[in-house]
């Protein structure tokens, strides 16, 4: 059977040290029938050049300039110039296993259109991997290895960027590229959510994350905590909200505070509750903070819960699993 044509997108700005690995990795996969479109947003280092080498070996590689600025434009960049089947995207830094394009297209091959191809990820670093992004990876994995990726959106990028393959039908229904709001990765999936593509399980290690202080996603103020709120906001008043129903918003951290900032802005009413007793029965922003057991006075709630300490998230899900409370329909962890 003839194999489909593989689009591989990938932006890069000054990333000459790492572009000949990556593009080394593309090259040694075992499904030979892709081509990728290398975008350069305005590199100032050699990095250009290294694509230009490449360009010269394997007439499958090909390189433009962004066509406007930033990862968004060079991606759209990327994906006007692509003639693929099957969409797939590659970070310049990041490594790919030798099988990542065949197991990733054998996946959406059987399974057919309405499905998301993602696998397994690894973070790697010259310094070692701190303990958040251990926890992210294993958290990410687990949802990967079963595809219930999309059972705890609220929390975290639940669709591995960029280790993910869709059909070219299925990313146009999701609007593709065009929306600008960053993170860009995080605002996809959320739209492959609300489009109901399905996540095909996967067990097998496909994609190598390298970590350094100079990654886009530690320097660049798109990916703020604030940018990730703002997009969890945004599609849960869109996708799951019911405006018939109570609001509650679980939590007066600094996470909450924002949450609840956005809400007033949108002129949304909700309760707000704690547990943290020098704060109940005080007001911030002019709303009275409840106990949390107010929720149970109240009819039919939904939760939005900001709360980050680990064992107080346990608590919560223990709490809300007793009064009969559904996860992903009467309540969504922000964190």
């Amino acid at each position: 059977m003839q194999q489909p044509l593989i689009s591989i997108l990938i932006p890069f700005k000054n990333t000459a040290q790492f572009l000949s690995e990556c593009l080394e990795s593309i090259l040694k996969q075992t499904y030979a029938n892709w081509e990728v479109l290398v975008i350069n947003d305005h590199s100032t280092d050699e990095s250009l050049k290294v694509v230009q080498g490449f360009t010269e070996k394997d007439s499958r590689i090909k390189v433009f300039q962004n066509q406007g600025s930033g990862i968004i434009e060079a991606l759209r960049t990327a994906y006007s110039k692509s003639q693929g089947n099957f969409i797939t995207r590659m970070d310049s830094d990041d490594i790919m296993a030798p099988t990542k394009m065949e197991i990733m297209a054998n996946s959406l091959m059987q399974s057919g259109k309405g499905h998301l191809a993602v696998g397994q990820v690894r973070y790697f670093s010259d310094r070692g991997i701190s303990n958040g992004y251990e926890r992210y990876e294993a958290w990410l994995n687990q949802l990967t290895q079963s595809g219930s990726n999309y059972s705890e959106i609220y929390k975290e990028c639940v669709i591995p960027s960029p280790c993910w393959m869709v059909h070219r039908e299925d990313l146009d229904k999701c609007d593709a590229f065009e929306p600008n709001r960053y993170p860009e990765d995080y605002d996809l999936t959320f739209r492959f959510y609300e489009k109901g593509v399905r996540c095909v399980p996967c067990k097998e290690l496909l994609h190598y994350w390298r970590d350094y202080d100079s990654r886009t996603s530690r320097t660049s103020e798109h990916y703020d905590q604030n940018y990730f709120l703002d997009i969890k906001l945004h599609y849960f008043l869109k996708l799951d909200y019911d405006n018939s129903r109570p609001l509650v918003v679980w939590g007066a951290g600094n996470k909450g505070k924002t949450i609840a900032k956005g809400l007033l802005d949108k002129q949304i009413d909700f309760n707000w509750l704690c547990d943290n007793s020098n704060k109940i029965g005080k007001e911030i922003y002019g709303k009275e903070m409840f106990h949390y057991r107010f929720l149970e006075k109240l009819q039919n709630p939904q939760s939005i819960v900001t709360v980050a300490n680990e064992e107080a998230q346990k608590a919560i899900r223990l709490y809300l699993d007793k009064l009969g409370q559904r996860s992903m329909r009467d309540f969504f962890f922000f964190c």
